[in-house]
């Protein structure tokens, strides 16, 4: 994205894998809930997460040595101009499908044309903002684009490549469970049952083994993803030794729960793997589309009436920190006090756009620990007087009377987010609200964040250290209604968006680096999400025969750092 790749033009791996990792070894992966589709590219369905990863690949790949450098993958040669308004890619020789049909510069510009009309909402807007796609020369494709942005050059290079001759004339949005997309990738789906599990097998004859991107990478030779009604029956099934690797996220449980037989013979061994990636955003995020959740000052009452002190440790232990803003834990998250420099000139002409304390500095509420939380009850209850909400007989009402109620939204098997917000409810029962849980299958949890029915749910939002047009998508004024985006909270301010405008037309990573902490002001002052602990470290409790380079990423422990790289050495 900024100045030259790390690795030289004829680099052999990547610095963070063992180019001598042995192949073998069957692993079995849990997921929670289940599945309905294996099409991970459209919007209709569940499909496991991890597919993509597996069995499809795009131009160029990502290093997670690096904030944002892509390498050839199923390129071999990309080539821009300075400003980044088209860019080129010419395929490697020899790329095929896992069924050993050619991958063609045709299956190319066919898959930006299906995914752009007929995929996932996540994928119009790169398709929109392309002014054309065409064959070059009998391995090259050339994109132009309509818009100065330079990260689109490297957004073309990640995305996915389906086979055209599958998919040409077909209903590709309304797919069903056996309609399973071609891919190139190193694996296959060879075996599946709805809901319950799928086994994918390394492809023997997989034609990028020997590409430096690849060497090192996918050692495994068989990954099977089982389901699991929640988390607690997932643990289970992990002591029991159905399944190969977990990741824990809660300290506490890590310090008191993984202490059984198979631990105690060194069955099972404890990585922790540190990183250094934002925080990202972990919590409850509230449905601004909907009273009362559109008026800040509301949500800034919940705020202060979620007692994350005596929360985390009720349930941590008090072990882990709590998130401070989006991109806190890293080099981009907001700086505290007032703004200044350049992150106050960014945003200084949206002022009268600005939620409150942007400019000033917005910090979390810190509770004294205790369950009553009297402070932060007061404070919740002066806010909502603000707002125009008075307490009745117990019961918080609107102006015109109505009680105040609503309902959190839940996935089945997150119980994690269940028992943090039981806690939550005793808090809103003091200001006079009733609020109840619902808990909803995958299924269900799906179509209902994706249509934004819901009051407040329980929100995941992953940052990386180099953000970009994906940010539009998150909490841009264009996503807050359209389905299937993840501006859950329904954000529309041209404060949000001026920021992200400027940090896509950075120049250098000075400009970067000080529009995305304008970005953090505005978020996190916003109040949209009620933040939960960060995870500053990853945690993977795994069976000894699994091994991991020494070398650790920047990116650390990320989701496809393993299995990615990890590899399998059956005891002697």
């Amino acid at each position: 994205m900024y100045g030259m790749p790390e690795l030289p033009a004829d680099f052999e791996q990547l610095p963070y894998v063992n180019p001598n990792a042995p192949l073998g070894g069957d692993i079995v992966l849990g997921n929670t809930g289940g599945f309905d589709s294996l099409n991970p590219f459209i919007l209709k369905g569940t499909a496991p997460w991890q597919l993509p990863f597996f069995t499809h690949e795009t131009l160029m790949g990502r290093s997670w040595d690096e904030p944002f450098t892509l390498y050839g993958l199923l390129a071999e040669t990309v080539e821009t101009d300075e400003d980044r308004s088209w860019v080129e890619f010419t395929l490697r020789e020899g790329t095929t499908f896992s069924d050993g049909s050619p991958l063609t510069v045709d299956d190319v510009i066919f898959s930006f044309e299906l995914l752009g009309t007929q995929g996932h909402p996540r994928y119009l807007s790169l398709y929109n903002q392309i002014e054309s796609i065409e064959q070059t020369g009998p391995r090259s494709v050339r994109m132009t684009f309509n818009t100065p942005n330079r990260e689109l050059a490297l957004l073309a290079g990640l995305r996915p490549i389906l086979s055209k001759a599958q998919w040409e004339n077909r209903d590709f949005a309304n797919t069903q469970i056996h309609d399973i997309p071609l891919g190139s990738g190193p694996y296959t789906i060879t075996d599946y049952e709805q809901g319950r599990f799928v086994e994918l097998t390394r492809n023997s004859h997989y034609w990028g083994v020997n590409v430096p991107f690849r060497v090192g990478t996918h050692n495994f030779d068989t990954i099977k993803l089982d389901f699991y009604g929640d988390s607690k029956v997932l643990f289970e099934g992990f002591k029991a030794g159905e399944i190969s690797a977990v990741r824990e996220f809660n300290a506490e449980s890590w310090q008191t729960q993984y202490n059984f037989p198979a631990i105690a013979r060194g069955d099972i061994v404890k990585s922790v793997i540190p990183h250094q990636k934002p925080s990202g955003m972990t919590g409850l995020v509230m449905n601004t589309r909907r009273a009362p959740f559109d008026d800040w000052r509301v949500r800034d009452a919940l705020i202060k009436a979620f007692n994350f002190e005596y929360i985390n440790d009720t349930l941590t232990g008090g072990a882990q920190p709590r998130i401070t803003s989006y991109f806190s834990n890293s080099i981009l998250g907001a700086e505290e006090g007032p703004a200044k420099g350049r992150v106050a000139e960014l945003l200084l002409p949206y002022q009268d756009s600005l939620p409150v304390d942007t400019l000033e500095g917005y910090a979390l509420p810190v509770s004294d620990g205790s369950a009553r939380n009297r402070a932060g009850i007061r404070a919740a209850t002066a806010q909502l007087q603000a707002a125009g909400y008075s307490v009745e007989a117990g019961i918080l009402r609107r102006g015109d009377g109505t009680p105040v109620t609503f309902e959190i939204l839940i996935p089945k098997g997150a119980t994690e987010d269940v028992a943090i917000s039981e806690l939550f409810l005793r808090a809103l029962e003091r200001l006079g609200i009733k609020a109840r849980i619902e808990t909803v299958d995958d299924a269900q949890f799906f179509s209902r964040t994706g249509s934004f029915d819901f009051d407040i749910t329980t929100f995941r939002r992953s940052l990386s250290l180099s953000p970009g047009n994906e940010q539009k998508f998150y909490w841009g004024s264009d996503s807050a209604d359209q389905p299937g985006s993840r501006n859950l909270m329904g954000a529309r301010n041209p404060a949000i968006d001026g920021m992200i405008d400027a940090m896509l037309g950075a120049r250098d990573s000075a400009d970067f680096i000080a529009a995305t902490r304008a970005l953090d002001r505005v978020l996190t002052a916003g109040r949209y999400v009620i933040p939960f602990w960060s995870y500053t470290e990853g945690r993977i409790a795994h069976v000894r025969q699994m091994h991991y380079p020494q070398t650790i990423p920047l990116y650390g422990d990320g989701a496809q750092w393993m299995p990615e790289v990890w590899w399998w050495e059956a005891d002697e």
